[in-house]
Order: structure tokens, then sequence, then C-alpha cells
């Protein structure tokens, strides 16, 4: 009997719990806003954790950190996981999906040694979800700095993953590459095409990775460009076409010429 009692206290508890993680992911109270600001400010600690984790490894502390972070975010993803009404519609969002990979890489950071560089992908997850713009950038959502603030987050991360792969790859077996600052050095001087020559990779495969991260370069600042200049378009499906994207002053699709009721915030 007194199993049975505990069982049904224990599914009560449950379906409670997920109300209360709810309200505090999702809601719109002042306690909840504070609550992922909270969160928002850890992720920025992790990130920060991760860029620095080439310079940490030698520590024999490093490995304690990461486990407690690999602890934390684990408690961060059950817990969206159980504040999130449908589970499935969840876990096909690609911002999980890299949540999951970084911390499989904390949960086994010896074996997964040349893949910790990845981690830095948190970074692109952050502004590439709903969590951030529904919290702090609430008031930007929807806009042309939701969109330069995305092609800024994907640049960088960019750079510091072609720096992991460049360090892990070569540190050590090319001359040039002695530590991650030198990695960094020809990430950024190969990604804005500067060519000084003082490092350079050789053979086959140093030469296809230059050439990947030229290109790449080169294509992320032109999305950025693109972003800053290009005519500010706003975000408003259309009932007829489902053109999303139309001019502020729109009065009709078009694509279609139905007539639109673009919502306007300003007085």
């Amino acid at each position: 009997m007194t199993g049975a009692t505990q069982a049904g206290g224990s599914r009560r508890r449950l379906p409670r719990l997920r109300v209360k993680l709810r309200e505090l992911y999702h809601g719109r109270t002042p306690a909840a806003v504070r609550f992922r600001l909270g969160i928002i400010g850890l992720d920025f600690l992790l990130i920060g954790f991760f860029i620095a984790a080439p310079f940490l490894r030698k520590y024999p502390v490093y490995l304690y950190v990461d486990y407690m972070v690999a602890f934390v975010l684990a408690v961060d993803i059950a817990a969206r996981a159980m504040a999130f009404s449908g589970f499935w519609t969840w876990i096909r969002k690609p911002s999980v999906w890299v949540d999951l990979f970084v911390l499989v890489t904390l949960l086994f950071p010896l074996w997964l040694f040349n893949l910790a560089f990845l981690r830095v992908l948190k970074l692109w997850s952050l502004f590439h979800g709903d969590f951030f713009w529904e919290t702090i950038g609430r008031r930007y959502d929807e806009t042309r700095w939701e969109d330069v603030t995305k092609a800024v987050a994907t640049m960088v991360t960019f750079v510091f993953v072609a720096t992991g792969f460049v360090y892990t790859s070569f540190a050590g077996e090319h001359p040039g590459i002695a530590g991650y600052l030198d990695a960094l050095y020809f990430t950024v001087m190969t990604l804005t095409t500067t060519g000084f020559g003082d490092i350079t990779l050789t053979g086959v495969w140093g030469r296809l990775l230059t050439i990947v991260i030229m290109i790449s370069g080169i294509t992320l600042f032109v999305r950025l460009a693109q972003t800053l200049i290009r005519p500010y378009k706003v975000r408003f499906t259309c009932p007829a076409c489902g053109l999303m994207r139309h001019d502020a002053d729109a009065v009709h699709c078009k694509a279609c010429g139905t007539l639109l009721n673009i919502p306007n915030d300003e007085p």
C-alpha cells in the first residue's frame, strides 16, 4: 500500500514539475524572464569554457570542470525537454542535436578529444534558437538585427571551428602551428585572404583545407554584407501563397496580389 501511494505521489509530482518548467522556460512573468536570463548567462560561460579549453587541458583540474559542465548541460537539456509541449517536435530542432553532441563530447573527453573543438557550435545554436530571441532579443525578433546577429554568430562559430580543426590536425606536426594561437592566426589570415605567407599548410590535405576556409570566408562575409545593406523586409506570411518576406510598407503581396494586413508596432 505504501509503495502504491509513493508511486501515485511521484506520478502527480511529475506533471506539476513539467508545468513549473514550462512556465520558467516559456512564461512571460518577471521570474521566468530572470530565470531565462540566468540560463543564457550560463550558456555564455559554457561557450567561454569551450573556447578556452585548448589552453586549460594541461591543468589537472580540467577534467573535473569538464564533467561539471557536462552535468549542468545534461540537467538543462532534460529540463528543456520536459518543458516543451511535444517531445518529438523538440528533438527535431537542430539546436537540440548540437547540444546533445556537445554533451557527448563532454562525457567522453578523452575518447572524443579530436572532436572537442566542435563544442563551440553551442554559440551557433544559442543565437539560432528561439530561446534567446524570446528572452533577450524579443524587441529585435523578426528584424534586421536578428539577421545580422545570426550572420555574425555563424561567422564567429566558423572561425573557432576551423581553428580547432587546424589545431587538432596540424599542431605539433607542422612547424608553423605550434599552439592554438598559431592556428587561430592562420585561420583568420586565410579567412580574410590576407595571405602573409608566414604560415602555410603544405601537402594535399593542407591545401584543400586552406581552399575550404577561403571559400567559406568569402561566403560568410558576403552573407553578412547582404544582411547589412539589402532592403529591409518584414516577415509576414501571405495567407494565399505563403510568401514570408514583404516590403515594410507593402499593401499587396508581390507574388499573388493578395491584400495584406501587416501589423505595425510603430505609433
